[in-house]
């Protein structure tokens, strides 16, 4: 950055390396905006970066779309038998579930929830959504707080998480909540692996507390080729590719098209991120 720039914003698309970042804010004692180019910012959160000084943006709701669609490929892929049936030699026994008409829990009210929504539609489920307070979230059938979570997992047939991760959610998923769910339950986390305690994921899938998960995120990222998930019939992983390169870059190029033009013009920025909640 030459002395002689006085830049409004900065428009971080590099590596989640906070110190870098932190340095950039410090030079640049104009900078009165910075957009980051993912919709989790736990890094930011975790060094300490964000504060009241700057209007600080993510691409929280950009990714939605292919997130969601990622969640519905995984939901069904379970419920269908896809690993079984993908690496079968003989016909094997028949069988599978069906999507229709069942019940199903979302935590998380954000872009993938809203997007996840749209696409569950045609399967006529019965949603139950779930986030911090519980103010209605459309097309949901009914929304609780997340204090309530134990309530809403009994009895969904797929559990999708698509929330941020914070203090308040690392580890929400464990052995109680693996317990109030259903037998016959999916588990589908396309969020971030923190929110769900891998080793009490591995015993709830080993014990039959649920039918199986489909993670595009784990806990440690990338999962080492000898964790016990990767032995497992009822698991499938995605190495965190809901949302690729080649589909985030134009979806984020327009994020930043939009705030720099919100930003000159005085108008509210796409994807504020709240200070003090952290997301």
């Amino acid at each position: 950055m030459a002395p002689d720039e006085q830049p409004a914003g900065l428009v971080w698309v590099g590596s989640s390396d906070p110190d870098a970042l932190r340095t950039c804010l410090t030079v640049g004692t104009s900078i009165r905006w910075v957009q980051l180019p993912s919709a989790g910012v736990e890094w930011v959160v975790k060094a300490g970066l964000l504060d009241h000084s700057h209007l600080w943006t993510c691409a929280k709701g950009a990714y939605g779309e292919p997130v969601a669609e990622h969640a519905l490929m995984l939901a069904l892929a379970g419920l269908r038998m896809l690993p079984e049936r993908v690496k079968a030699s003989r016909w094997g026994t028949p069988g599978g579930t069906s999507l229709y008409d069942e019940d199903i829990t979302i935590v998380g009210s954000g872009g993938i929830a809203t997007a996840l929504i749209e696409l569950l539609a045609p399967f006529r489920v019965h949603i139950t959504a779930v986030h911090r307070s519980q103010a209605p979230i459309r097309g949901a059938h009914r929304t609780v707080a997340i204090t309530d979570l134990h309530e809403a997992l009994h009895g969904a047939l797929v559990v999708f998480l698509a929330l941020a991760l914070t203090s308040e959610t690392t580890a929400l998923m464990g052995w109680d909540e693996f317990h109030a769910m259903d037998e016959r339950s999916w588990l589908v986390n396309v969020a971030r692996g923190g929110i769900v305690d891998t080793d009490q994921l591995v015993e709830a899938l080993s014990s039959g507390t649920i039918a199986g998960a489909a993670l595009d995120v784990v806990e440690p990222e990338p999962l080492p080729e000898s964790h016990p998930l990767w032995a497992m019939a009822n698991c499938i992983i995605t190495p965190h590719t809901a949302d690729t390169s080649d589909m985030i870059q134009p979806r984020l190029a327009k994020r930043i098209a939009d705030n720099v033009r919100r930003l000159a013009n005085g108008d509210s920025l796409l994807g504020m991120i709240d200070v003090e909640a952290g997301y």
